[in-house]
């Protein structure tokens, strides 16, 4: 992935953001693992560019972009007063009829990093559900994020008895395709493996009011993982 350039993950661009479409495994901003990262190739693109919000690392999909601080400032200001629209796609656990359920629960990070519902310590913060497609065991859903917590909606779904496919630290399991396919056979010695191999969250469409006050509205399309793992439980549901 290392050799792909920059330009290859965006969608859209005007004079003042640039919408990309974050791949699965790429941090948005450095971390002491690894170097390689959004910001860094995005500064590479526009020397000012800065990161409007982040994505998980796992977490693929659409991630806005300034390329100077008054475009910066001007989005940063609408995400505070919670006037964008967010829409991420996710496929969990069992079988829901999620219609607009809202989940208004404060979150905690620990020092480990792990998040927590915790009414004391936690800071406000509130999804919006709703089912997009149900399969025989799991459920593609819709999830309107209207605040920006850290693993808000990985601990908001599994509050709903809904965890994220692949999500094992807040509760989700792996998705396995001997789930659904009859007479699902293994060679000697080899171990299934999951559908996809990440959390199964995309974040899929980002909207808001550009400088001169129109507005502006991209979609991410699936990474290829995203894409099979709902093409699978399609065919054989």
């Amino acid at each position: 992935m290392k050799h792909l350039d920059f330009s290859s993950f965006i969608i859209g661009e005007d004079e003042h953001y640039i919408a990309v479409n974050k791949p699965p495994y790429v941090s948005s901003l450095e971390d002491r693992f690894d170097n390689f990262n959004m910001l860094s190739m995005a500064r590479n693109y526009v020397p000012d560019a800065q990161l409007c919000h982040r994505l998980d690392k796992e977490t693929s999909g659409l991630l806005m972009i300034a390329k100077h601080p008054e475009a910066y400032r001007h989005l940063s200001i609408q995400l505070e007063r919670r006037q964008v629209f967010k829409l991420y796609h996710a496929i969990v656990d069992g079988i829901h009829d999620f219609k607009e359920d809202v989940v208004e629960m404060p979150l905690h990070t620990t020092t480990s990093g792990y998040v927590k519902i915790n009414p004391l310590e936690g800071k406000p913060a509130t999804t919006v559900f709703k089912t997009i497609e149900a399969f025989r065991h799991h459920t593609l859903i819709g999830c309107f994020p209207l605040t920006g917590r850290m693993h808000q909606i990985r601990v908001h779904s599994t509050f709903l008895g809904a965890p994220i496919a692949g999500d094992t630290q807040y509760g989700g399991k792996a998705l396995m395709l001997s789930q659904y396919k009859r007479k699902f056979n293994l060679k000697k010695d080899e171990e299934e493996q999951p559908i996809i191999k990440r959390v199964a969250l995309h974040a899929r469409s980002f909207s808001f009011r550009s400088l001169n006050e129109e507005e502006v509205a991209w979609e991410a399309p699936y990474p290829k993982d995203f894409e099979v793992a709902v093409k699978q439980l399609r065919k054989f549901s």
